[in-house]
């Protein structure tokens, strides 16, 4: 696909999968990442980067300036729930406060177009699940009440500027490039199947299952992962729509896996044993989640490659045994 976009938080996990999509596809593009949590090395070869924060005045303006952009797809923020819980205030206000200066931003300098990078996590007492766009906003976290914050922004930049706006709700992004060019290195980790892969390649102590008592066909939480190469496919298709209409859609494949089937399907891959202990539970993990995604494959033909457990702990294991230190 040809074309100029910025990509805000494209150094970190799913941003730097968009933007090797991107330039797969002919386009032009240009990151702004502030590096808190991203790496400067999973910047692709012919991205222009930026180093800087959202909510920073000159950062903005040097990444626009390499515009005019036909697009902004925003995946800057801070996303773990659990320190959500903890640093409440910090989580809405630095959240919040980056994503409208972006969105000023992008009324100013005439880009009509922005996809948000969003979260399941909107969703904290759902009445359905799969959980589908028709379900009760209802924040699990600061983080989540970040998100729908952003989303009313969002609604408003719409209705008085015609800035288009779409936001893609989902839990887990996992896996890795295909060919190996990008990959997942959070400081510290918190994702369950680069813990598990780690954990059997010896490189952390035994992983705690928190739980073995939920109301599941084994007893752990069943949690819904989606191949971060689908995301970045899912981000593009929602393009189109945007040149007449805003739009909201969850992702998920449909299917949740088990803690113990993560665990299982590693072994598999690894073909080494996942060293495990059986823990407590953790305040406020529900039994299951996981994201329906029937709206958006129906609306705009979206469709997941990699849907099977194995493919996406095998494509995340090909990239830990190429990187063991991830991008350090």
């Amino acid at each position: 696909m040809t074309g100029r976009y910025l990509v805000t938080g494209g150094a970190g996990f799913v941003g730097s999968h968009l933007v090797l999509a991107l330039l797969r596809g002919g386009a032009n593009v240009t990151i702004l990442d502030d590096l808190t949590t991203g790496h400067e090395r999973a910047v692709p070869k012919g991205a222009q980067f930026v180093r800087g924060s959202v909510a920073d005045p000159d950062a903005l303006a040097r990444a626009f300036s390499q515009g005019p952009f036909d697009a902004v797809f925003h995946f800057a923020s801070l996303t773990l729930v659990g320190e959500s819980m903890r640093e409440p205030v910090r989580y809405i206000a630095e959240n919040v406060a980056g994503a409208a200066a972006l969105v000023q931003a992008c009324v100013t300098n005439g880009v009509t177009r922005i996809v948000v990078s969003s979260t399941a996590n909107l969703f904290a007492e759902p009445a359905r699940i799969p959980i589908d766009e028709d379900e009760a906003v209802i924040p699990g976290s600061p983080y989540g009440e970040s998100k729908a914050m952003l989303e009313r922004i969002l609604y408003w930049a719409d209705q008085i500027h015609g800035l288009r706006g779409a936001c893609l709700r989902y839990f887990n992004a996992a896996g890795a490039d295909h060919d190996g060019s990008a990959g997942e290195d959070h400081r510290p980790e918190t994702h369950l199947i680069p813990l598990v892969l780690d954990a059997a390649a010896g490189r952390r102590p035994a992983l705690t299952v928190f739980g073995d008592d939920y109301p599941t066909a084994d007893g752990t939480c069943i949690r819904d992962y989606i191949h971060v190469a689908d995301l970045a496919t899912a981000h593009l298709a929602v393009l189109e729509p945007l040149r007449t209409r805003s739009v909201r859609y969850n992702l998920g494949i449909g299917q949740g896996h088990s803690v113990r089937e993560v665990i299982a399907a590693a072994e598999a891959v690894t073909g080494m044993k996942v060293p495990h202990t059986i823990g407590p539970r953790r305040a406020g993990d529900p039994a299951v989640l996981v994201a329906a995604s029937a709206r958006i494959r129906r609306e705009l033909g979206w469709q997941p490659r990699f849907e099977r457990l194995e493919t996406i702990v095998s494509h995340a294991w090909a990239w830990r045994k190429a990187n063991p230190n991830g991008y350090g």
